[in-house]
């Protein structure tokens, strides 16, 4: 499965960085998220930063452990997790666009055992569901980056 995104957000890339690497406020912020739980490293993201967060997904509790696996600094960064036999990451590039930032967002998910394999095609009925939630994780971001200057 593959999801993929760009927004502008009218805001400086070091500002937009900030905040989308921002997982002390991330449950705050992000209004998907239920409780998020930083089990390595800060609570600003960065290379070899692991959580745990839970969401409300197609109506029910679902928790993910995950990890930041590449990290620069203003520019980009990938989060790796795996679940059920699956491999996910979502890999996130930003760069300075029209006196503001274009965020753009790459997200997979790859079956790595015989039983996901099966599933997923099951997992594309979900991916409508899936990338409601990623707009809305991108939208509630751009709202924040555009209204403070955090």
């Amino acid at each position: 499965m593959k999801i993929t995104e760009a927004i502008h957000i009218e805001a400086p890339v070091e500002r937009v960085f900030r905040v989308f690497c921002d997982l002390d406020n991330a449950a705050e912020n992000l209004s998907g998220i239920l409780k998020l739980e930083v089990l390595e490293g800060s609570g600003q993201l960065g290379l070899g930063t692991k959580w745990r967060e839970t969401r409300v997904f197609a109506g029910k509790e679902a928790t993910e452990v995950m990890w930041v696996t590449s990290y620069e600094q203003d520019a980009s960064y990938s989060v790796d997790a795996e679940s059920n036999g699956t491999h996910y990451r979502s890999v996130y590039r930003f760069t300075p666009s029209h006196g503001g930032t274009r965020v753009d967002y790459n997200f997979t998910g790859t079956p790595l055992t015989l039983g996901a394999r099966l599933m997923s095609v099951v997992a594309l009925l979900f991916r409508g569901v899936m990338k409601k939630a990623l707009t809305q994780d991108h939208h509630d971001l751009k709202v924040l980056c555009e209204t403070t200057a955090r």
